[in-house]
């Protein structure tokens, strides 16, 4: 799998319909308000990142999107179709990976593309594993029981998974929560594989070096509301400009001898320190009674 992104599609370019709109959408739980009059637009070919913290709405707002709630208010179109009024033809043109992989660890990674290929109703299910196995790089591993593959591995083949059938909208609801850097880092590649063959991609994550790595744009998610929406060098304009001071520091005999041993200091044998000489005790003035 190349790890460099290739160029965007044209159905990127400014001016086409967004894949994915939101307009007001407001959800509660009783008296808890999550949601509180979303609006975001998402453009196709793009990777656009949802970002918050725990419990600021965005696994919320994906689960209205790709119709598993309702929303109490508002509207929201994905790939121009209203998820309220058409859930099944919405169903039909998304993808949905959740924060933990679904994958059969009694399968192969090859079994289980074929399964979800024949659960579509697709021809050729077995062909079509092979070429998504090539795409993300598991064909070694295709014959391996996926009990047997890495953090990484084991991302790269679910998200392969939610790709059988082509789906126009990929929602990537925190993909790399309790991944290793370096199974992040397969499947940051990997996000950026589907973006670069035409793929929408919205991708929630409370990681802010994941937003700055993949996304096209940003949009914070806080309390319910979205409080900005827009690239990473706009959202870096919203604050001063950083002042740079070069400060000359010599190495001292510590650092030397760190860098050195790996140790914070240097080991010495020495006496115990003396706490200080204790004071004499007063004389007694008081006489000593008669007997």
């Amino acid at each position: 799998m190349s790890l460099a992104a290739a160029p965007r599609p044209a159905e990127a370019a400014v001016g086409a319909d967004p894949a994915i709109r939101v307009a007001g959408v407001e959800k509660s739980y009783g008296t808890v308000h999550v949601l509180r009059g979303v609006d975001l637009e998402v453009a196709r070919g793009s990777i656009h990142a949802l970002l918050g913290a725990n419990g600021a709405g965005k696994t919320t707002l994906i689960r209205i999107l790709t119709t598993l709630a309702h929303a109490d208010a508002g509207t929201a179109e994905v790939d121009g179709v209203d998820v309220a009024r058409d859930p099944q033809r919405v169903r039909r043109a998304i993808s949905l990976t959740g924060q933990f992989a679904a994958v059969d660890e009694r399968l192969t990674g090859r079994e289980n593309l074929a399964l979800v290929a024949r659960l579509r109703h697709l021809r050729g299910p077995a062909a079509v594993a092979s070429a998504a196995l090539e795409r993300f790089g598991l064909t070694d591993a295709a014959d391996r029981p996926v009990a047997g593959y890495s953090g990484g591995m084991r991302r790269r083949l679910d998200i392969a998974m939610s790709l059988v059938g082509d789906p126009r909208v990929v929602f990537l609801d925190e993909p790399t929560t309790g991944l290793d850097p370096e199974a992040r880092q397969e499947v940051w590649s990997a996000v950026r594989e589907l973006a670069a063959g035409g793929t929408t991609v919205l991708l929630t994550t409370q990681y802010l070096e994941e937003a700055e790595q993949l996304a096209d744009r940003i949009a914070i998610l806080h309390r319910g509301r979205i409080l900005v929406d827009d690239t990473l060098p706009a959202l870096k304009k919203l604050l001063p400009r950083a002042q740079v001071e070069y400060v000359e520091k010599q190495p001292s005999l510590e650092d030397v001898f760190f860098a050195l041993t790996g140790e914070r200091e240097p080991e010495r044998e020495h006496e115990p320190e003396r706490g200080p000489e204790p004071e004499p005790e007063p004389e007694n003035t008081e006489k000593e009674s008669d007997s």
